[in-house]
């Protein structure tokens, strides 16, 4: 067969000037005839801890593209780190960093007319965007990632990780450690490189990559310091080939039953908030409607059991859900949910896939459950709406103990983030309060950041069991304690949570899933009289684009241009 790169190249139908291109770089003839041109989108950097390793496995997947008779065109992409960027601006665009990353994959696969596509990545939105560029562009597409990082040292009675600073920042301020002991962490909590240990929203995204078939089965919880990474590397290489020999493109993997079974997944494994933004947006790249994905998850999330319980829902890391089976594993517990006929990277369905599961380790049953004896009948995640959230908001029971899963208390109000930190550190949030944090969302924001600190804080005061959070902005996937996010209408549009004021009373009613704000309905319209709605915050700037065009939460925080009757 004649390959798309192959058919530009042909010297009798003009090819002459690509081939020249190309030769002037150090391509053969062989290259450009017999071979179809596979590009590398890596998002390899030396800031990112998940992506550090990136180039090592970039080298192993070109071998296995090689051995199997591809041309390899490698390109970079960028990447943040939500850690690095956590706590202060740059916060503002690691959301909208996905969409940066889906375009700029676009653009280099557009621009020269690739035949197939491995994209390499690791972390919160360079994981997202990869999987929407595979759905928008349509061609043979495998994600391989880097891997998770271990477990450092066991602190609060678990392995620590990244996110213990900020318990153990709040722990010191309030005296339960001391200051030797809070810097004594920083050489201890991240002892490898990876994305971060915990299941937050990168490895929440490496398994549903998995789940939805656009990764090889089984790859998405290997650690990423062991050689396994790097065979599953070739591996990866050698099947982007086989998939674009055989025509096998992206839509014919992502398609509605497939992020169904992502869905799923996200579910039993008590994934990351930021998985609902981010299928969504997948979703959206198919022209799956924000409304319909959002049923389908409120409708998993009914019926799909929790299963797996990993660290900031237990104690237990990423290396101990690799140990039990991965993702795998836990598809084989729930096959009974899911759609088996969904066709894989793997050239096979999810019924095949689990059928050749050998793992050589058996399922740790402090880790991974069964359907039978699950630790929850449902709710993972759940989908909450009421007239504080006429639009959705999302909450993680998954992280919630099971005696705050219903609270109600007083509203104090925040309008950024800074605030509401100081107010925790500064002794000012009490048992029975509920946190208010607004104009933090897509637009508010901008960026919709992460609420994270605040929820850390919170705990390492003590405040996880006996006061809540409700925000427009969003969570690490490493949060615990009482939280709401993603709630919509965001306020800089108008939503109820603009007008809420202190001592005003919420409740959250997860059982449920219901968000209220003891308002009657004319009280609400009284207040809106005399809101305003916000200025700009950017005029000029990539943020300025996202601020102009994002998507409210409920339909994947994306942006979409506006329409123009002509």
């Amino acid at each position: 067969m004649a390959f798309q790169n192959q058919r530009l190249c042909d010297r009798k139908k003009g090819g002459i000037g690509r081939r020249a291109l190309f030769k002037c770089m150090g391509a053969t003839d062989d290259d450009l005839d017999n071979r179809p041109m596979i590009g590398i989108a890596n998002s390899w950097n030396e800031l990112v801890p998940g992506h550090v390793n990136l180039r090592q496995i970039a080298e192993h997947v070109r071998k296995g593209i090689f051995q199997a008779g591809g041309t390899v065109a490698e390109f970079g992409v960028i990447g943040a780190c939500d850690g690095l960027s956590n706590g202060h601006a740059g916060m503002y665009y690691s959301l909208p960093s996905r969409d940066m990353i889906a375009s700029s994959i676009e653009i280099m696969v557009q621009s020269h007319r690739l035949d197939g596509l491995v994209m390499i990545g690791s972390c919160d939105k360079i994981v997202p965007g990869m999987m929407m560029a595979a759905a928008r562009l349509d061609i043979p597409a495998i994600i391989t990632v880097g891997g998770p990082m271990l477990g450092g040292v066991v602190f609060d009675n678990r392995k620590s990780d990244l996110t213990s600073f900020s318990e153990a920042f709040a722990m010191q301020k309030s005296g339960k450690i001391t200051e030797k002991e809070l810097f004594q962490l920083e050489d201890l909590v991240t002892p490898t490189c990876g994305s971060c240990s915990f299941y937050g929203t990168a490895n929440t995204m490496c398994c549903l990559a998995e789940a939805i078939g656009l990764s090889l089965p089984g790859t998405a919880t290997i650690p990423a310091v062991y050689a396994e990474r790097l065979r599953a590397s070739v591996d990866a290489g050698k099947a982007i080939v086989e998939l674009t020999k055989n025509e096998i493109n992206a839509r014919q993997i992502v398609s509605v039953e497939s992020l169904k079974n992502a869905a799923r997944v996200l579910m039993a494994t008590g994934g990351s908030t930021n998985g609902v933004l981010h299928l969504i947006a997948v979703a959206s790249e198919l022209g799956i409607k924000a409304e319909a994905m959002m049923g389908i998850l409120e409708e998993v999330s009914e019926d799909t059991p929790h299963i797996a319980k990993i660290n900031p829902a237990s104690e237990y890391n990423m290396e101990d859900l690799y140990h039990s089976g991965g993702i795998p594993q836990v598809m084989k517990e729930i096959s009974a949910l899911l759609n088996l006929d969904c066709l894989t990277v793997s050239g096979k369905t999810v019924a095949q896939n689990l059928e050749n599961h050998n793992s050589p380790h058996k399922p740790d049953r402090k880790v991974l459950k069964t359907m039978d004896a699950p630790f929850n009948s449902s709710k993972g995640l759940a989908v909450l709406r009421g007239n504080l959230a006429p639009d959705t908001a999302i909450t993680k029971p998954a992280a919630i103990a099971p005696e705050i899963r219903t609270f109600t208390g007083t509203a104090k109000t925040f309008d950024n983030e800074q605030d509401a930190s100081k107010a925790v550190l500064g002794g000012e949030i009490v048992d029975g309060d509920v946190v208010v944090i607004r104009y933090e969302g897509p637009r508010g924001g901008p960026g919709m950041r992460e609420m994270a600190r605040v929820m850390k804080y919170m705990y390492g005061v003590g405040l996880a069991k006996t006061a809540a959070l409700v925000t427009d902005g969003r969570f690490s996937g490493t949060n615990n304690g009482c939280f709401v996010g993603h709630v919509s209408p965001e306020a800089a549009r108008g939503g109820p949570i603009a007008i809420v004021q202190d001592g005003d009373k919420i409740t959250i009613d997860i059982p449920n899933s219901t968000l209220t704000l003891h308002l009657s309905d004319e009280e609400i319209a009284k207040r809106f009289e005399s809101w305003q709605k916000p200025a700009r915050k950017h005029t000029s700037g990539f943020l300025s684009i996202y601020e102009h065009l994002a998507e409210s939460a409920d339909k994947g925080g994306v942006m979409r241009a506006p329409t123009v009757s002509l």
